[in-house]
């Protein structure tokens, strides 16, 4: 290749749905629906966590972090999207584009932390629920959620910057509507393949022991409800893990589907729906969910 055909590349396009104008503004209104309803759900159960001092214990103030959250993880990706319905040209900068994975998989991946402390959260409720109180005070509530935060943010940083400094050369088109890992390395004119193993191993290790940890309290957890002698407070045990396990296996089972399952003979089509379905259909099912 001679000098011009090695430029760096300076922008990115994210082909997202692909279609006449009129499919592109019906599923403009379509997500900016789905995104409206996400942000007010989640906002309303944040402002109810805040505002109702009955409400101010460790399962509720998990509850509204993580709702909190849900909102940061839905504008990390969709108001990109929905300009990208109404532009031509869909292009994202370089720059926007590593900071769009970076906060994508950082609150992904947070996201997977936060469903393992509201997990041991509910173990220690209903398996120990007369240290319960000493143990899960507020101050180590906020310690736990901290950490997440921390380690969330801080999982995929190197391999982010790693990413960043391979060189783009051309084509420079991502067959998705967010900037995610995989397609971002197929694009690189000089592939890592040392790079796309750590992160294949990485993805695969926090999504699986994250879920293990889960199932694990869980099975805990059933074994003493089934144990408990009346109907009525088993009922009761298990009305407050339900809501929590509905979105665990919404979400981790996308992302077993798009991270751990090997995926790079599927359509791009059903990479696009797998993300969807983690990163827009559950956060936009959540307060649903949790409300019920």
């Amino acid at each position: 290749m001679n000098n011009s055909e090695t430029s760096t590349v300076a922008e990115f396009v994210l082909l997202g749905f692909p279609g006449c104008q009129e499919l592109q503004s019906f599923l403009f209104l379509l997500f900016f629906g789905i995104y409206i309803f996400t942000i007010m759900g989640n906002g309303t159960i944040v402002c109810a966590v805040t505002l109702d001092q009955r409400l101010h214990t460790p399962m509720y103030i998990l509850l509204g972090n993580f709702s909190f959250f849900e909102i940061l993880y839905v504008t990390s990706m969709v108001p990109r999207m929905l300009a990208n319905f109404l532009s031509e040209t869909k292009t994202i900068s370089f720059v926007g584009c590593f900071l769009q994975l970076y906060f994508f998989t950082s609150l992904g991946t947070t996201e997977t932390y936060f469903l393992c402390i509201m997990a041991y959260d509910r173990y220690l409720a209903i398996c120990h629920p007369l240290h319960y109180s000493t143990t899960m005070t507020q101050q180590f509530c906020h310690i736990l959620m901290s950490f997440c935060w921390a380690l969330g943010f801080l999982s995929y940083t190197v391999s982010t910057v790693q990413l960043s400094q391979l060189p783009f050369c051309g084509p420079n088109t991502i067959d998705h509507f967010v900037c995610d890992m995989d397609p971002l390395m197929a694009l690189s004119c000089a592939p890592n393949l040392v790079m796309e193993i750590i992160h294949y191993v990485l993805s695969s290790l926090i999504i699986i022991l994250t879920l293990l940890y889960i199932l694990g309290s869980y099975t805990f957890l059933q074994i003493v409800v089934l144990k408990v002698p009346s109907a009525a407070g088993r009922q009761r045990a298990f009305s407050t893990c339900g809501s929590h396990l509905t979105v665990v296996c919404l979400f981790f089972g996308a992302l077993l589907a798009m991270y751990v399952s090997p995926t790079a003979d599927n359509p791009a089509e059903v990479q696009k729906i797998l993300t969807l379905f983690y990163s827009v259909v559950t956060p936009f099912l959540n307060p649903l969910i949790y409300s019920l």
